[in-house]
């Protein structure tokens, strides 16, 4: 008798999500990438009725396209969501979720280190269209929840947030919100579906950078949001109209380096917390910010709310922005770019990564400092990974 309860696991998910319910093409493994504009249709009758929604089907690729519905479809089952969909890029998913759900006098509370993308919608764009943005020490929960009681539209939040990586606790301010009616986003990317699904905690929307650990080769551009049925379609519906749609060729690159995702993860996870422990300990090293650290101050949040901590840490090192300026060149494993979530290790500073567009002054305000350098871990080998790491300090 087959067991109809069995619940796949990520790897499984991470490999067959999205791939099995639809029609295969000249009995290829592999899903094929559709670069096809438009689809045609032999009567008008089935064409009105696939424009409708009423049968399934595509009619114009950004709408809808085989290729990218196998990636949603994907991403939706690793985030136990009923229905996904995608943009052009991660910021394209945090601006259309945005303008789908908010209108003059609204309400968005959130937190105040953000990615400085996010941020700068709090502070640049929202505030013009008459949307009142209330950030709040990320780890002051009675502020946040006292914010929240005053009532809002949207609760967003990013857990891991970038590049502090504080950990805030989803399940409490989910039920937050609850309370006055307001839509809970969270932003996933730094943790994955492997790590933690937000949707299980409470939350209404959850979105990630497809471009990051998703993709996991730096070789593809997109975003994706998930969540009901309902939301989705109102997603949806304002994206499919505003036009930042993911292209096949990106859904496939998605779905090829999903297929590793468990795997690449898992990897990460270990050589983080290895190679946090490593820097925790060395002379040259301020302090690191990595939640399998006992010492984090969030650590008992992650340990409650995540299957694993991650692949991405931050720290600072004595002598702050110059004292980077002359140890990041001297790695030999890592390149100096504006990305994270892949298989090579990438590094950087705030100041040309992820709050590049914020001011010195900006960032100190989100409590980040010049001297900081994030650190995106690849799936190296972590002795090799640790010995670059020693020789470039030695500099220091």
């Amino acid at each position: 008798m087959t067991d109809n309860t069995h619940i796949p696991g990520k790897s499984t998910l991470s490999i067959w999500g999205g791939e099995q319910e639809h029609e295969l093409y000249e009995r290829s493994t592999q899903v094929p990438v559709v670069h096809s504009v438009s689809f045609a249709y032999k009567d008008i009758d089935t064409w009105h009725k696939v424009a409708l929604e009423e049968e399934p089907g595509h009619i114009y690729s950004r709408n809808t396209n085989p290729t990218v519905r196998a990636f949603e479809d994907k991403v939706k089952e690793l985030e136990s969501a009923e229905a996904a969909t995608s943009f052009s890029s991660g910021m394209a998913a945090i601006s259309n979720i945005f303008g789908t759900f908010l209108r003059p006098g609204d309400r968005v509370v959130s937190i105040k280190d953000s990615y400085g993308g996010t941020n700068k919608i709090f502070t640049e764009f929202l505030p013009p269209l008459n949307v009142d943005v209330t950030l709040c020490n990320t780890i002051e929960y009675e502020e946040i929840e006292a914010e929240v009681a005053k009532g809002c539209t949207m609760l967003y939040l990013e857990t891991p947030t970038n590049p502090t990586v504080k950990i805030i606790d989803i399940k409490r301010l989910a039920a937050a919100a609850k309370k006055v009616g307001a839509l809970v986003v969270v932003d996933n990317t730094f943790a994955t579906p492997i790590n933690q699904n937000p949707l299980l905690l409470g939350a209404d929307l959850v979105l990630h950078s497809a471009s990051k650990y998703l993709g996991g080769h730096a070789d593809a551009l997109g975003g994706v949001a998930c969540g009901n049925k309902d939301l989705i379609k109102m997603v949806y519906h304002y994206r499919e109209i505003n036009g930042a749609t993911l292209s096949p060729m990106d859904a496939y690159s998605f779905i090829r380096g999903m297929k590793t995702l468990s795997l690449r993860v898992q990897r990460q996870n270990q050589s983080a917390m290895t190679i946090a422990t490593w820097l925790n300990n060395h002379p040259a090293v301020d302090h690191v910010n990595y939640p399998g650290l006992e010492s984090h101050p969030h650590h008992d949040v992650a340990k409650a709310q995540m299957k694993g901590y991650g692949g991405m840490l931050s720290f600072s090192v004595k002598g702050g922005l110059d004292a980077i300026k002359t140890f990041l060149p001297k790695l030999k494993y890592a390149h100096m770019a504006a990305n994270l979530g892949c298989v090579e290790t990438v590094v950087g500073p705030p100041v040309t990564t992820s709050h590049v567009e914020c001011t010195a002054e900006e960032r100190a305000k989100a409590g980040i400092p010049e001297g900081l350098v994030r650190y995106s871990t690849g799936i190296e080998d972590v002795e090799d990974l640790l010995a670059d790491l020693e020789q470039a300090l030695s500099y220091l």
